[in-house]
C-alpha cells in the first residue's frame, strides 16, 4: 500500500467554529470531509482548505440565523458576494464556493437535504494567468544564494536544487522519506494530490548536493524525536522536526533576495521553470506530464507555456514554408 505523505489531521471540524453552532450542521461537516478524504482520496492538504471553507461557511450560517438545511440560493448568492467585497481574491472565492457546492452536492446524495441550493449558482470568474518562470540564468543565481557549508545551508541548497530538478509541489518535497530515496539510481518516489505515486529522475548535480546535505542532516536530529513519522523525513528543521511548508517557503524567498530576484518568487515558481526548461531544450509534453503528476495533458500546457520566440525559432526552423527569400514570415 502506498504511503501518504502526511498523516491526515483530525477531522473535527468545530474546532474552529462558535460553540453557538448548530450541531447538526457541524455533523455534516464531519460526515463530508470523512467522505472527502475515504471516498474521493483527496490529499491532507485538500482536505485542510475544505475545512477551513467549510468553517468559515457555518459561521456565516449562524451569523444569519441559517442552517445548511435553510439556506437558499439567494442566501448563497448574498454570501458570494460579501466573500467577494471582503478583497479576497476571485482564485480563493472560487475554491470556497467549489467547496460550498461539493457539500451540497454531498448532503443531496447522502439524502440529509432534498434539494441543493447551489444549483443555477453564477460560478466566479478566475483568470486564466500564465505562470511565469525564472529565465535560467535567474535559476542559477538563485540556487547559488545560499553559499553556507553549516547544515541547515547545506538543506537550503538540497532543497532548492530538488525543486528545480524535479518540478515537483514543495509538499511533496517536504513529504520525502529516506525510503523514498533511490539515491544510487537518482530517482525519487513523490506523493502527489490524492496520494498518488509516481517516480521522479533528478539530475547529477542536484543528486551531489542532496549527498553533501544526507551527510550532515545528522546535525539536526534531536536527542528525542517528538514524532516518530520526523525519523524518516529527508529534510528537517533546526529542530529536528520534518519541514513544512510553511518553512521551505521562506528558504525559498531568502534565497531569491540574496540573489537579487525582484519578481514574485515562490516555491511553485521553480516547478514551472522545470518545466518550462525542459521544454525549451526539447522534452516532450507528455514526458513533463508524467513528471509533473498531472491527470490531464491540458494542465501541463497551461503550466509550461514556452516562450514566443522559442516558438518562432521552432516554427522558422522547422516548417518548409515558414520563410522565403526577401520576404517576411508567412
Amino acid at each position: 500500500m502506498a504511503r501518504k505523505a502526511q498523516d491526515v489531521a483530525p477531522l473535527n471540524a468545530s474546532t474552529e467554529v462558535s460553540m453557538s453552532s448548530n450541531s447538526g450542521d457541524i455533523a455534516y461537516v464531519d460526515a463530508f470531509l470523512r467522505w472527502m478524504q475515504i471516498e474521493r482520496g483527496r490529499a491532507v492538504n485538500t482536505i485542510n482548505a475544505y475545512r477551513r471553507d467549510m468553517n468559515r461557511y457555518v459561521q456565516w450560517l449562524i451569523e444569519q440565523s441559517l442552517t445548511v438545511s435553510t439556506i437558499a440560493p439567494a442566501d448563497l448568492v448574498s454570501y458570494v458576494a460579501e466573500r467577494q467585497s471582503s478583497g479576497e481574491t476571485p482564485a480563493t472565492t472560487a475554491r470556497a464556493l467549489a467547496a460550498i457546492r461539493m457539500f451540497h452536492s454531498f448532503l443531496l446524495t447522502e439524502n440529509l437535504r432534498p434539494d441543493d441550493p447551489t444549483v443555477g449558482l453564477e460560478g466566479v470568474k478566475v483568470a486564466l494567468g500564465v505562470p511565469k518562470p525564472l529565465s535560467e540564468d535567474e535559476v542559477d543565481a538563485l540556487l547559488n544564494a545560499v553559499i553556507g557549508v553549516d547544515s541547515q545551508s547545506l538543506r537550503d541548497r538540497a532543497i532548492l536544487e530538488m525543486l528545480y530538478a524535479t518540478g515537483a509541489r514543495i509538499s511533496e518535497i517536504c513529504g520525502i522519506n529516506m525510503d523514498d530515496l533511490d539515491r544510487d539510481g537518482r530517482v525519487v518516489r513523490l506523493f502527489g494530490k490524492g496520494s498518488k505515486e509516481r517516480l521522479v529522475p533528478y539530475g547529477s548535480i542536484a543528486a551531489n548536493h542532496l549527498e553533501t546535505y544526507l551527510e550532515s542532516r545528522f546535525l539536526l536530529e534531536p536527542e528525542t524525536w517528538r514524532v516518530r513519522d520526523d525519523r524518516n523525513a529527508v529534510f528537517l528543521t533546526n529542530t529536528g522536526r520534518r519541514l513544512n511548508r510553511q518553512k521551505a517557503w521562506e528558504i525559498v524567498k531568502r534565497a531569491g533576495k540574496d540573489a537579487g530576484i525582484t519578481k514574485d518568487l515562490s516555491p511553485h515558481v521553480l516547478r514551472h521553470s522545470c518545466a518550462t526548461h525542459m521544454l525549451e531544450h526539447g522534452a516532450d509534453l507528455r514526458i513533463v506530464q508524467e513528471m509533473l503528476g498531472h491527470a490531464t495533458i491540458s494542465t501541463t500546457q497551461v503550466y509550461t507555456k514556452v516562450s514566443q520566440d522559442m516558438l518562432w525559432q521552432v516554427y522558422r526552423s522547422s516548417h518548409p514554408r515558414a520563410q522565403r527569400t526577401g520576404s517576411s514570415v508567412e
